[in-house]
């Protein structure tokens, strides 16, 4: 793909874990307020959460610098998919660590962009 905005830093990542319990609301919108702390980011709003009776819960905060979505499937499994996008650097690793001790999931995976 070719880099149509190479002076914009462009910084993405998705983090994806099982779980043993649903995920609720009030967990996303601490997690993502957590996360906005642990990676340096200014946050715009408070999070915003809504569920699908098909699938579970998602989430969303907005940064100054971009956003994080937080996604909690409860069917066909308890999984969680967590879309980093921002144009300010961050560690990778912090975003991992955090997310690691705060959700303790059973299995984790990860990938930057």
């Amino acid at each position: 793909m070719a880099d149509l905005a190479p002076e914009i830093h462009r910084q993405r990542m998705v983090i994806e874990g099982l779980v043993v319990s649903p995920i609720t609301a009030p967990e996303i919108e601490e997690y993502l307020s957590e996360l906005s702390e642990v990676l340096n980011m200014v946050a715009l709003i408070t999070p915003v959460t809504h569920r699908s009776d098909m699938y579970g819960w998602a989430g969303w905060i907005h940064w100054e610098t971009s956003g994080a979505h937080f996604y909690a499937w409860e069917q066909p499994r308890l999984f969680f998919s967590v879309d980093i996008y921002t144009c300010k650097y961050f560690t990778p690793q912090d975003a991992v660590d955090f997310t690691q001790q705060k959700l303790r999931p059973l299995q984790i995976a990860y990938r930057e962009y």
